[in-house]
């Protein structure tokens, strides 16, 4: 069977190739109909990403309008607009209820962190799934694995024990897009660079943390351990990076919000992005593209994320006996002026 590309997709309707890269990436400058048109055919078509959608197509059309319950969503903090998960849940939402299944939200309190209780609104005789994103607490995330549920997590607790969870696992790809920024950074003479994050913050931390740090081993350039700070909160992020007396060529940040306080610690010491260090964030916020100068970072695709948790969640509710997945989606460095000379 022929694989489908972007290019057949743009053919069969009519447009550009970059009108459906844009769709499907979730990029900025496209109509919204438009761009569910353009889903709407990458399905029909059979395209990769969402091959399991069409595969089931003929199932979704006939039971439509039959309600088989709640998926549960379960969030540990606030998702406001500029959280990369933001956009995958407004996708994800209206792709389930096209299967009848309608997305609850439910907000785990510090309560029911501490006592590890489910939150008053939950109930889980009416779920048929859970999926949980800024969820970092194991042992509370270990409580959700035992109630008898489909669960996916979209990030999670960090795995520097190497200790897993007994449930499917989403992440966005955060090894490639370092990887390759670090060797730019080095053929371009750069070869003193840090990381700013709490590694032990969530898994995708540390995955950008170990991608950074196996980058530079493999090119054999040793990390000055001076230029690895590990914390998160811009307070004490400030007073240490005003206390330094020398800072490398670049910064790779966890997200772009440290980089953003990282930055504003700068300038108050009098120093300059990108005149006197590089900086690179990742998640693509809406804030990467507007602060100055605009920031390197590596863009997240939300719209193949949702596509890839509805899979997740309705295969793992089909056949609970599978083996469980853990699914990284394509990410893409893009640069812009906070590493320009």
């Amino acid at each position: 069977m022929k694989k489908v590309t972007i290019q057949d997709i743009a053919d069969e309707m009519g447009v550009s190739r970059n009108t459906v890269s844009k769709a499907i990436n979730n990029a900025e400058g496209l109509a919204e109909a438009t761009r569910e048109r353009i889903l709407q055919k990458a399905i029909e078509m059979g395209y990769k990403q969402f091959s399991y959608i069409r595969a089931q197509a003929g199932t979704a059309s006939e039971q439509e309008n039959q309600s088989k319950g709640e998926i549960a969503l379960i969030i540990g903090s606030a998702i406001d607009a500029s959280h990369f998960a933001s956009l995958m849940l407004d996708k994800l939402k209206r792709e389930l209820s096209q299967w009848g299944y309608t997305l609850i939200t439910h907000r785990v309190e510090r309560d029911n962190f501490l006592c590890r209780t489910l939150p008053f609104t939950f109930s889980p005789e009416d779920v048929r799934a859970i999926i949980c994103i800024e969820m970092f607490d194991r042992a509370y995330d270990e409580m959700i694995c035992t109630l008898g549920l489909p669960v996916v997590f979209v990030d999670g607790p960090h795995k520097r024990d190497g200790i897993d969870l007994p449930a499917d696992q989403l992440y966005m790809d955060n090894t490639t897009a370092i990887t390759r920024f670090v060797n730019d950074m080095l053929v371009r003479g750069k070869r003193r660079i840090g990381f700013i994050g709490d590694y032990e913050h969530c898994q995708s931390f540390f995955e950008r943390y170990t991608a950074f740090r196996c980058a530079m081993l493999m090119a054999d350039v040793p990390v000055d351990e001076r230029f690895c700070i590990k914390l998160l909160n811009p307070e004490p992020l400030t007073n240490i990076l005003t206390a330094m007396e020398e800072y490398p060529d670049v910064f790779i940040c966890a997200n772009d919000f440290v980089a953003d306080d990282a930055i504003y610690a700068l300038r108050k010491k009098g120093k300059s992005v990108p005149g006197d260090v590089l900086f690179c964030g990742f998640d693509d916020s809406p804030q990467s593209r507007i602060m100055t100068p605009s920031l390197t970072t590596v863009h997240i695709h939300t719209q193949i994320m949702a596509v890839a948790a509805m899979q997740l969640l309705l295969s793992r509710i089909e056949q609970p006996s599978l083996d469980y997945r853990i699914v990284h989606t394509e990410t893409e460095l893009i640069y812009r002026d906070s590493t320009r000379l």
